[in-house]
């Protein structure tokens, strides 16, 4: 007896069937993940002036705190005051800290 059932049609079909079917289902995925992954680079594409901007904004607040912390050093009693509440609120300001190279 052949692999036929008793229709007189062989698996033939209902694996070809199979075939195409997981074939197309496994292009739709990989189609859905390379959309996700174009939306995820675009999203971080963006954020990246914001990042930058934030970047700047920090260094620019760590020299200022470097600046107050040197002038604390130095017998300035408004800057030791800054400083003195910074740290109580568990801010930590190292004035011999380099300033952070541009990127």
């Amino acid at each position: 007896m052949h692999a036929q059932d008793e229709g007189g049609r062989g698996l033939f079909l209902p694996v070809l069937l199979l075939t195409i079917t997981s074939l197309g289902w496994f292009m739709f995925q990989a189609t859905q993940l390379l959309a996700e992954r174009n939306t995820l680079r675009q999203s971080r594409e963006a954020q990246q002036a914001q990042v930058q901007q934030s970047q700047q904004l920090r260094d620019s607040l760590d020299g200022l705190a470097r600046d107050t912390a040197r002038l604390a050093e130095r017998g300035n009693p408004n800057a030791k005051l800054v400083v003195d509440e910074l740290r109580k609120r568990g801010v930590t300001i190292n004035p011999e800290a380099p300033p952070a190279s541009p990127k």
